[in-house]
C-alpha cells in the first residue's frame, strides 16, 4: 500500500479491496519497524487506530457514503489536541498530558473517516526548523539520515516521505510546513489564514499559525485540505464561510498566467542546484503557457527580522501560561511560588524556547516595546501592501522555500540567532498568504529541492490546480 496514494488506498477501502483494518494494521506493523532510524513518531496509538478502522469497515459494510479519505491513516503533529491521546509539543513542560478534548481540525478528521495512528515529532512549542529541539530527539532525513528533516513540521514530513503514512497534519508558523517538505521531496500547503480553524492547536505566533496539510501528491494535498478547512465559531481568526472545494479540471490550461520570479529570491541561494532548479520549474511553466517574467521583491531581509520580533513577542506571550502551576510541567522540588515558576521553567522548556521567550520580553518590554515591536508590525503592513501591488501584475510568485537544500544535523546549532533559512518562507506568514511547497527536482547529492508557489488570499483553488498542471507534466 506505501505505493499507493491516499485516494487509492481509500477507493480500494470502499471497493472492499482490502479493509481499512488491514491497511491500518499494515501501517502500524511499519511504524515499529522502521520509525526507531528516523524518529517520526512520538506516539502511536495503535489500540485507538484499530477501534476506528473497525468503525469504518462497519460504515461500509452498511452501505454508508464515506468521504474520499475515508479509512486512511493519518499522522498529527504533536502540537496539534487529541482526545485521549497524548500530546506533548515535544516538550517535557507537556509530558505525560492527555488532552480532555479534541482540536476542530480533528474533530473534521474523525467525521470523515481517516484513521490517526498517531503523533509526530517537531521543534519544541513548534520554535525551530530542523526538528533538532524537542524534548525527544531529532527527527533524520529519510534521504539521508545524517541530516536534519526540517521544522518544526520535521516528522510529518519524515513520516510522509519515508511512506509510513500517506497523510499527515503539520502548522506553520514562519515556514514549517513548507521548508521541511521540500528538504523531503513531498508536498506541503499552508492555507491561507483564516482558512482552518487553529481551536486546539497549541499556540506559537497566533497571528501567524495556520495547520495545513502534508502529502505524496497534489490530489491527496487537495483532499485533505477541503476536509480540514471551513468556518469554526470557536475560533475568532476563522474566517472562511465554507470549506474548499477543488474539483479537478483536467482541461485546464496555463495559457496566460503570470507569473512573478523574484529574481533577488534566486541569487540569494547559497546552493546552484536549487538556483539551476527553480529556473528550470520557471521555463516548465513557460511550456506550458505560462508567461515569467523576474522582478525584485521588496522588505526581504526586513521581513525576516520582523517575523523573528513578532514571533518571538506572541510566542513569549503564549508559552507564560506554562507556570508549572496552573498548567505545564511542575518541578517537585520547588516550595514557594517563586521556585513553582522558576524551576518549573528551567526543567520544562529548552534551550530554543528559553531563547525565543527572552527575545519576545525583551522586544515587548516598556522601554523597547516601540523601538522593535511596533516597528516589526509597520514592517508587517509595508509587507501586505508590497504583495497586494505584486497581484495586481502577477497571479502568482515563484520562488524558491529554502536558499539549501536540508543540511547536516546540528549545523544550526553552531549559530542559534541565524533564522535565515526562513527568508523565502516568512513573507506568507507575515500577509496570512496561502503558498504550497512543491518537489521539483534534486541535487547532486540526491537530496530533493522543492519550489514555493504563493497566491492571493483564499485563492488556495488555483495555487492547487497550477500545482497538478505542473505534477501533471512532470510526473510528480
Amino acid at each position: 500500500m506505501t505505493n499507493k496514494s491516499a485516494l487509492q488506498i481509500a477507493a480500494d477501502i470502499k471497493a472492499k479491496k482490502i479493509s481499512a483494518t488491514e491497511v491500518v494494521r499494515n501501517t502500524l506493523d511499519d511504524i515499529k519497524k522502521r520509525n526507531n532510524d528516523i524518529n517520526a513518531f512520538l506516539t502511536v496509538s495503535a489500540d485507538y487506530a484499530l477501534k476506528k478502522a473497525k468503525e469504518v469497515d462497519a460504515m461500509i459494510a452498511s452501505g454508508k457514503n464515506l468521504s474520499p479519505l475515508a479509512g486512511v491513516p493519518i499522522a498529527i503533529k504533536d502540537n496539534i489536541s487529541t482526545l485521549g491521546i497524548e500530546t506533548t509539543c515535544a516538550s517535557k513542560m507537556l509530558e505525560g498530558y492527555i488532552p480532555p478534548f479534541n482540536a476542530t481540525v480533528i474533530n473534521k478528521l474523525e467525521a470523515a473517516g481517516l484513521v490517526i495512528v498517531g503523533k509526530l515529532n517537531m521543534d519544541e512549542f513548534a520554535m525551530g526548523g530542523s526538528t533538532e529541539t524537542g524534548f525527544m530527539g531529532v527527527t533524520r532525513n529519510p534521504y539521508d539520515k545524517t541530516r536534519v528533516a526540517g521544522g518544526s513540521s520535521g516528522g510529518s514530513a519524515v513520516a510522509v516521505a519515508a511512506g509510513l503514512v500517506p497523510l499527515a497534519l503539520g502548522s506553520d508558523t514562519g515556514g514549517s510546513i513548507r521548508q521541511p517538505s521540500s528538504f523531503c521531496g513531498v508536498y506541503g500547503f499552508k492555507p491561507t489564514y483564516g482558512a482552518v480553524s487553529r481551536y486546539g492547536v497549541a499556540a506559537f505566533a497566533s497571528s501567524m499559525d495556520q495547520v495545513g496539510p502534508i502529502a505524496g501528491n497534489i490530489d491527496d494535498c487537495a483532499a485533505l485540505l477541503e476536509i480540514i478547512s471551513g468556518p469554526d465559531e470557536r475560533d475568532t481568526t476563522n474566517t472562511i464561510k465554507k470549506p474548499f472545494e477543488f474539483k479537478p479540471n483536467k482541461s485546464a490550461k496555463l495559457d496566460g498566467l503570470k507569473i512573478g520570479l523574484p529574481r533577488n529570491y534566486v541569487d540569494i541561494c547559497t546552493d546552484v542546484d536549487v538556483k539551476n532548479a527553480i529556473i528550470t520549474a520557471a521555463k516548465d511553466f513557460e511550456k506550458l503557457g505560462a508567461k515569467a517574467t523576474e522582478f525584485d521583491m521588496p522588505y526581504t531581509e526586513e521581513a525576516v527580522r520582523a517575523y523573528s520580533i513578532i514571533a518571538c513577542a506572541e510566542g513569549s506571550s503564549n508559552m507564560s501560561k506554562f507556570d508549572g502551576l496552573t498548567c505545564g510541567n511542575q518541578n517537585p522540588n520547588a516550595k514557594t511560588l517563586s521556585e513553582i515558576y522558576k524551576l518549573s521553567r528551567a526543567e520544562g522548556f529548552g534551550a530554543e524556547v528559553k531563547r525565543r521567550i527572552m527575545i519576545g520580553s525583551f522586544v515587548l518590554s516598556s522601554g523597547n516595546y516601540e523601538d522593535y515591536f511596533a516597528k516589526a508590525q509597520k514592517v508587517r503592513t509595508l509587507v501586505k501592501d508590497a504583495y497586494n501591488k505584486l497581484f495586481a501584475k502577477y497571479d502568482i510568485i515563484l520562488a524558491p522555500v529554502s536558499p539549501t537544500t536540508a543540511f547536516k544535523l546540528g549545523e544550526s546549532a553552531k549559530d542559534p540567532l541565524a533564522y535565515l533559512g526562513d527568508i523565502f518562507t516568512v513573507p506568507a506568514n507575515l500577509a496570512g498568504l496561502p503558498s504550497i511547497s512543491i518537489p521539483c527536482g534534486k541535487d547532486k547529492q540526491g537530496l530533493p529541492i522543492g519550489m514555493q508557489l504563493t497566491g492571493k488570499a483564499f485563492d488556495d483553488g488555483k495555487l492547487i490546480e497550477v500545482a497538478r498542471r505542473y505534477a501533471e507534466a512532470k510526473n510528480v
